[in-house]
Protein backbone atom coordinates (compact mmCIF):
# COMPACT_ATOMS: atom_id res chain seq x y z
CA UNK A 1 0.00 0.00 0.00
CA UNK A 2 2.04 2.99 -1.24
CA UNK A 3 1.13 6.27 -1.88
CA UNK A 4 0.90 6.82 -5.67
CA UNK A 5 1.62 10.09 -7.58
CA UNK A 6 -1.78 11.76 -8.79
CA UNK A 7 -3.31 14.71 -10.40
CA UNK A 8 -1.83 16.75 -7.47
CA UNK A 9 1.86 15.98 -7.62
CA UNK A 10 1.55 13.82 -4.80
CA UNK A 11 4.60 12.11 -4.31
CA UNK A 12 5.24 8.12 -3.83
CA UNK A 13 7.63 7.20 -1.25
CA UNK A 14 9.80 4.42 -1.04
CA UNK A 15 12.75 2.62 0.79
CA UNK A 16 16.12 2.80 -0.40
CA UNK A 17 18.77 0.54 1.83
CA UNK A 18 22.47 0.53 1.56
CA UNK A 19 24.19 -2.41 2.89
CA UNK A 20 27.12 -4.18 3.36
CA UNK A 21 30.39 -4.96 5.29
CA UNK A 22 32.55 -2.26 6.67
CA UNK A 23 34.62 -0.32 4.13
CA UNK A 24 32.35 -1.25 1.12
CA UNK A 25 31.28 1.73 0.34
CA UNK A 26 27.91 2.07 2.12
CA UNK A 27 28.54 5.74 3.53
CA UNK A 28 29.95 6.77 0.16
CA UNK A 29 27.32 5.84 -1.55
CA UNK A 30 24.51 7.51 0.42
CA UNK A 31 26.16 10.93 0.44
CA UNK A 32 26.79 10.46 -3.47
CA UNK A 33 22.05 9.82 -3.69
CA UNK A 34 21.84 12.81 -1.16
CA UNK A 35 23.90 15.00 -3.52
CA UNK A 36 21.47 13.79 -6.41
CA UNK A 37 18.84 15.08 -4.32
CA UNK A 38 20.45 18.48 -3.29
CA UNK A 39 21.65 18.87 -6.95
CA UNK A 40 17.37 18.31 -8.03
CA UNK A 41 16.66 20.78 -5.43
CA UNK A 42 14.73 18.44 -3.04
CA UNK A 43 14.49 18.89 0.65
CA UNK A 44 16.75 16.80 2.48
CA UNK A 45 17.07 15.81 5.99
CA UNK A 46 20.00 13.42 7.13
CA UNK A 47 20.41 11.32 10.06
CA UNK A 48 22.89 9.46 12.33
CA UNK A 49 23.14 7.87 15.48
CA UNK A 50 23.73 9.64 18.77
CA UNK A 51 26.22 7.43 19.40
CA UNK A 52 28.81 7.75 16.00
CA UNK A 53 30.43 10.58 16.83
CA UNK A 54 33.69 8.76 14.97
CA UNK A 55 34.83 11.81 12.23
CA UNK A 56 32.19 14.36 12.62
CA UNK A 57 29.45 14.96 15.41
CA UNK A 58 26.80 16.79 13.15
CA UNK A 59 27.87 14.77 9.53
CA UNK A 60 27.92 11.47 8.20
CA UNK A 61 31.74 10.92 6.97
CA UNK A 62 32.86 8.08 4.85
CA UNK A 63 36.32 6.38 5.06
CA UNK A 64 37.29 8.23 2.09
CA UNK A 65 36.32 11.86 4.03
CA UNK A 66 33.88 12.54 2.05
CA UNK A 67 30.83 13.89 4.56
CA UNK A 68 27.43 15.32 4.56
CA UNK A 69 25.69 17.54 7.05
CA UNK A 70 23.21 15.48 9.71
CA UNK A 71 21.29 15.21 12.75
CA UNK A 72 22.60 13.61 15.44
CA UNK A 73 19.93 11.63 17.20
CA UNK A 74 19.44 9.24 20.10
CA UNK A 75 15.99 7.33 19.37
CA UNK A 76 14.28 6.50 16.11
CA UNK A 77 11.05 8.54 16.27
CA UNK A 78 13.01 11.93 16.98
CA UNK A 79 13.35 12.15 13.15
CA UNK A 80 8.96 12.77 13.00
CA UNK A 81 10.40 16.07 15.33
CA UNK A 82 12.86 16.88 13.32
CA UNK A 83 11.40 16.70 9.47
CA UNK A 84 9.22 19.43 8.29
CA UNK A 85 7.80 19.53 4.41
CA UNK A 86 10.70 17.46 3.47
CA UNK A 87 11.43 15.02 0.50
CA UNK A 88 14.08 12.89 1.57
CA UNK A 89 15.12 11.84 4.49
CA UNK A 90 18.70 9.59 4.91
CA UNK A 91 19.89 7.44 7.26
CA UNK A 92 23.12 6.94 8.13
CA UNK A 93 24.52 4.13 10.29
CA UNK A 94 20.90 2.28 10.74
CA UNK A 95 22.24 -0.88 12.55
CA UNK A 96 22.74 1.19 15.44
CA UNK A 97 19.32 2.54 15.87
CA UNK A 98 16.40 0.99 17.47
CA UNK A 99 13.93 -1.65 16.61
CA UNK A 100 11.71 0.87 15.74
CA UNK A 101 13.67 2.41 13.50
CA UNK A 102 12.05 0.17 10.76
CA UNK A 103 8.72 1.31 11.31
CA UNK A 104 9.79 5.03 11.17
CA UNK A 105 11.12 4.08 7.40
CA UNK A 106 7.99 2.39 6.67
CA UNK A 107 5.57 5.12 7.96
CA UNK A 108 8.33 7.79 6.88
CA UNK A 109 7.69 5.84 3.12
CA UNK A 110 3.83 5.58 3.46
CA UNK A 111 3.96 9.55 3.60
CA UNK A 112 5.20 9.83 0.52
CA UNK A 113 8.91 10.26 1.71
CA UNK A 114 12.18 8.68 -0.41
CA UNK A 115 14.28 7.29 2.84
CA UNK A 116 17.60 6.36 1.60
CA UNK A 117 19.32 3.98 4.27
CA UNK A 118 22.64 2.65 5.14
CA UNK A 119 23.61 0.31 7.11
CA UNK A 120 25.56 -2.98 8.46
CA UNK A 121 23.77 -5.93 7.20
CA UNK A 122 25.90 -8.25 9.82
CA UNK A 123 27.61 -7.51 13.00
CA UNK A 124 31.74 -9.04 13.48
CA UNK A 125 30.31 -12.48 13.81
CA UNK A 126 28.39 -12.41 10.57
CA UNK A 127 25.25 -12.59 12.23
CA UNK A 128 22.42 -10.15 11.06
CA UNK A 129 22.98 -6.64 12.55
CA UNK A 130 20.16 -4.60 15.00
CA UNK A 131 16.99 -3.80 13.07
CA UNK A 132 18.48 -3.79 9.88
CA UNK A 133 16.57 -7.40 8.96
CA UNK A 134 13.49 -5.43 9.41
CA UNK A 135 14.59 -2.63 7.38
CA UNK A 136 15.29 -4.70 4.82
CA UNK A 137 12.22 -6.71 4.98
CA UNK A 138 10.46 -3.52 4.35
CA UNK A 139 12.49 -1.89 1.63
CA UNK A 140 11.50 -1.55 -2.32
CA UNK A 141 15.36 -1.41 -3.38
CA UNK A 142 18.50 -2.65 -1.93
CA UNK A 143 22.00 -2.24 -2.57
CA UNK A 144 24.52 -4.84 -1.18
CA UNK A 145 27.70 -3.34 -1.49
CA UNK A 146 31.27 -5.13 -0.72
CA UNK A 147 34.44 -4.41 0.18
CA UNK A 148 37.90 -5.81 -0.58
CA UNK A 149 39.34 -8.73 1.28
CA UNK A 150 42.47 -7.03 2.99
CA UNK A 151 43.94 -10.89 3.65
CA UNK A 152 43.52 -12.44 -0.28
CA UNK A 153 42.32 -9.03 -2.26
CA UNK A 154 38.88 -10.85 -3.02
CA UNK A 155 35.56 -9.89 -2.87
CA UNK A 156 34.65 -8.83 0.89
CA UNK A 157 31.32 -8.85 2.83
CA UNK A 158 32.15 -10.00 5.95
CA UNK A 159 33.32 -7.38 9.04
CA UNK A 160 36.30 -8.82 10.99
CA UNK A 161 37.30 -7.31 14.51
CA UNK A 162 40.94 -7.96 15.15
CA UNK A 163 40.66 -6.24 18.52
CA UNK A 164 39.65 -8.36 21.63
CA UNK A 165 36.39 -7.30 22.77
CA UNK A 166 32.68 -9.04 22.72
CA UNK A 167 30.34 -6.24 22.54
CA UNK A 168 28.67 -5.83 19.42
CA UNK A 169 28.42 -2.44 19.20
CA UNK A 170 32.43 -1.02 18.95
CA UNK A 171 32.58 2.02 17.01
CA UNK A 172 36.00 1.60 15.10
CA UNK A 173 37.64 1.70 11.56
CA UNK A 174 40.71 0.46 10.30
CA UNK A 175 42.03 0.38 13.62
CA UNK A 176 39.52 -2.59 14.79
CA UNK A 177 38.34 -3.86 11.79
CA UNK A 178 38.94 -5.23 8.11
CA UNK A 179 37.11 -6.73 5.63
CA UNK A 180 37.03 -10.17 4.33
CA UNK A 181 35.76 -12.38 1.78
CA UNK A 182 34.09 -15.82 3.49
CA UNK A 183 36.94 -17.65 3.42
CA UNK A 184 39.32 -15.72 5.26
CA UNK A 185 36.93 -14.78 7.75
CA UNK A 186 36.58 -18.22 8.43
CA UNK A 187 39.67 -19.22 8.51
CA UNK A 188 40.59 -16.53 11.16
Amino acid sequence: MFIEPNNSGERKGSIEVICGSMFSGKTEELIRRLKRVRIANQRIAVFKPFIDNRYAEEKIVSHDTNFFDSIPIRISKEIFNKIENVDVVGIDEAQFFDPEIADCCDLLAFRGIRVIVAGLDMDYLGKPFGPMPQILAKADYVTKLHAICQQCGGIANYSYRKVANEEQVMLGATDSYEARCRKCYQQS
